[in-house]
């Protein structure tokens, strides 16, 4: 069986690029998935885009499917044969298998005899098969905003124009049926767009090389290694650093077919404007890759961009390269006239104090039935100043939150946000400091935002990080009053990603909060101010909780923590209140059992705790009880073993109920060290029967092994940890 190399060319309008980039794995699933089906062997599949082209290419693809032999069953032999002639039955099965009804076996099977007949299914050749699942393949691709074109029935992201389909050099027969007019494919590309001339492939394998001849670089991480490379060499040489987020390198590596650097200039009094300003004009609206000075000191408050932004851009044209210098004047006219916008902006709010803007909020709806945006400050000022009771910050700092809560939302009616929402807080800030507030208000208000989503920065100020707090902690109960809940991927008000900023936030701060009794008094409050939401103070409160406890799994499993360690820390079986009462304290523990397993020390703790955690359950103490005191009488001990049991708890009672930051190590450490004593009360010579025959007795023994359970469940819940 010989092999080919296939070629599929859609060549089309200027595509979307999120979709010339979406559609790639779409593609390979789909080929990789038929060919697979139909039993036709092959090697590489590459798919690749271009902003005019999808594209597959599947190296040593058999010329013809595999044959398939294979058995069916048919009725039981009873049936299909009469005094040894076969019945209808048998002729109507052999004539749906292809063959004649005396080629039919019987066999044997488990339910008695039956009728066999095996079926040899010819494997198609590969141009058959693929003329199919071409049009197939381009039918089932999805995207955003399909079109239809002409007068045909056909959807697409964008018109199709042109396929080309080879095996090797041949030309497989496609039409791609409901386009206008009717597209058939045929071994003629289309080269640049500038040049658009026609382009024939005189062979699949030469596809690449034909379409470089004419300006197109065809392969998608061959375009993007040129575009980064060509940026970083020309930042070096003007001794910066591209601000080329992924996002940006993506799209732009999708917009172009022959990328071409092009250097432009930025009027030097635009300069005046703040950075973001000038860096967001040209990323977001221009595509432009913004440069900043290498070795500047980054100030997130600065005013103006002249101490750390390049008058200058760099970006990528589709263009020829001996018209960069048309290019250029033309982006440089363009982004003159952005910045020029964003200049008039900027003055516009300049001349609205904060305090007025903030007045304005009253009339912006945040979401039906909670009011104005003025509405949602108020509520997150209350949650500022009930944080502050619970955090035990100077009174400066406290001051600080206060006022940044205050102004913290007032750019949201700038003009400049309005143009420009992704430089909310950004701008609040800015306006703030310039009115005079002070330096820890203004970077409170710029840092209440963080962090924006996974892996973003958190705040760097006690103030900053006060203010981020409450405003998760108001979107979360303002939304949960109303009655929506995150389900499955639909979460329209992120809460999940407030939820995981509230933890991160305590973690990276090292902060203890009480949150059960924050969710309690909040709930209590939010049930005063939305009356017509009819709040169920304390069911809204679990619900948060509840929540809360699986944002806190999510996070540390996205850490690599093991879900049975996760379990044992924050389960479901861990009193929601003792998760969600200090957050900080279940990390802690968390990481201690991460690094008690990576060094081994894991299993001795667990031999320690598991054995006497099943027999306790036989007892009738409570969890809570972590001394020996007034439950275990060392007057019925009867083996020294019990006697050295007693001293263990002994040991890990002051240990169970510090509040030391270092007391989970601790207890750790004891329990480890108990085992001897733990093994002499079960196997050594003065081992015990623990479910003794006098009551007393029993109920003494299993008092002492529930003591030990219930301080070893101060670190975790053993139950839940394998191994």
């Amino acid at each position: 069986m010989g092999v080919s190399t296939f070629l599929l060319e859609i060549g089309t309008e200027e595509l979307p690029a999120d979709f010339a980039r979406l559609a790639l794995p779409q593609l390979e699933q789909f080929v990789r998935r038929d060919l697979t089906e139909a039993r036709l062997p092959h090697g590489r599949i590459a798919c690749t885009s271009t902003p005019r082209r999808l594209v597959v290419q599947v190296d040593g693809l058999a010329t013809a499917a595999e044959d398939l032999e294979e058995d069916r069953k048919g009725p039981p032999a009873a049936q299909a044969f009469k005094e040894g002639s076969p019945t209808p039955a048998a002729a109507g099965f052999a004539r749906r298998c292809g063959i004649e009804p005396e080629a039919l076996e019987v066999r044997e099977t488990p339910k008695g005899p039956f009728v066999f007949a095996r079926v040899l299914e010819r494997g198609r050749t590969a141009q058959d098969l693929l003329s199919e699942f071409v049009p197939q393949w381009i039918a089932a691709l999805q995207g955003r905003r399909f079109m239809r074109w002409g007068d045909g029935d056909c959807r697409f992201s964008r018109p199709v124009r042109w396929l080309v389909a080879l095996l090797d050099a041949q030309v497989i027969p496609v039409v791609l049926l409901g386009s206008d007019p009717a597209v058939k494919a045929g071994n003629v590309s289309r080269g640049h767009r500038l040049q658009d001339q026609v382009v024939v492939i005189p062979n699949a394998s030469a596809y690449a090389d034909t379409l470089a001849a004419v300006g197109v670089q065809v392969d998608r991480a061959a375009r993007g290694a040129v575009i980064r490379q060509s940026v970083e060499q020309a930042a070096a040489a003007l001794e910066a650093t591209p601000d080329l987020p992924d996002d940006l390198f993506e799209e732009l590596t999708d917009l172009v077919e022959a990328p071409l650097l092009i250097e432009g200039s930025v009027a030097e009094n635009y300069l005046a404007l703040p950075a973001e300003v000038l860096s967001t004009v040209m990323r977001a609206h221009q595509r432009y890759v913004p440069l900043y000075r290498r070795h500047a000191a980054s100030d997130p408050l600065a005013l103006d961009a002249r101490a750390n932004l390049l008058p200058r851009f760099l970006c990528i044209g589709n263009g020829l390269a001996d018209s960069v210098d048309t290019v250029r004047r033309g982006n440089e006219r363009v982004l003159k006239a952005r910045l020029a916008d964003a200049e008039f902006f900027v003055q516009a709010d300049r001349g609205v104090p904060s305090i007025d803007r903030r007045d304005q909020l009253a009339r912006v709806t945040f979401a039906e039935g909670l009011g104005s945006l003025l509405d949602r400050v108020e509520r997150l000022e209350w949650c500022t100043d009930v944080l502050l009771e619970q955090l035990a910050l100077p009174v400066e700092t406290g001051d600080h939150a206060r006022r940044a809560a205050h102004l913290c939302k007032h750019d949201l009616v700038s003009q400049m946000v309005g143009e420009f929402p992704e430089l909310q807080g950004v701008m609040g800030a800015k306006y703030a400091l310039a009115e005079g507030e002070p330096r820890p208000v203004a970077l409170a208000v710029l840092e209440h935002y963080l962090p924006r989503g996974a892996g973003d920065a958190l705040p760097s100020s006690d103030a900053g990080a006060v203010v981020a707090l409450a405003e998760r902690l108001e979107l979360l109960l303002s939304i949960y009053a109303k009655g929506e809940r995150p389900t499955g991927s639909s979460d329209p008000y992120a809460l999940r990603r407030a939820g995981n900023g509230l933890l991160q936030i305590l973690w990276e701060r090292g902060w203890s909060l009480d949150l059960q009794r924050l969710l309690e008094r909040s709930t209590a409050h939010w049930a005063e101010l939305l009356p017509h939401c009819a709040v169920d103070a304390a069911a809204l409160s679990g619900d948060l909780g509840e929540f809360l406890r699986q944002r806190l799994l999510s996070l540390l499993e996205e850490e690599g923590v093991d879900p049975d360690l996760l379990q044992a820390v924050a389960g479901d079986t861990v009193p929601l209140e003792r998760v969600i009462r200090d957050p900080a304290d279940a990390r802690q523990r968390a990481d201690l059992l991460v690094s008690l397993r990576s060094s081994g020390g894991l299993a001795a703790v667990q031999a320690v705790v598991t054995r006497a955690a099943r027999l306790a359950e036989k007892g009738s103490l409570a969890t809570d009880v972590l001394s020996a005191a007034g439950v275990v009488d060392p007057s019925l001990f009867e083996t020294r073993s019990e006697a050295g049991m007693l001293e263990v708890l002994n040991r890990l009672e002051p240990i169970a109920t510090a509040l030391g930051s270092d007391r989970y190590a601790r207890l750790a450490e004891g329990l480890s060290a108990g085992s001897e004593a733990l093994a002499a009360f079960f196997d050594g010579d003065q081992s015990v029967m623990v479910m003794a025959d006098e009551p007393a007795v029993r109920a003494n023994r299993l008092n002492l092994l529930s003591v030990l359970r219930n301080q070893a469940g101060v670190l975790a819940d053993f139950s839940r940890i394998s191994g």
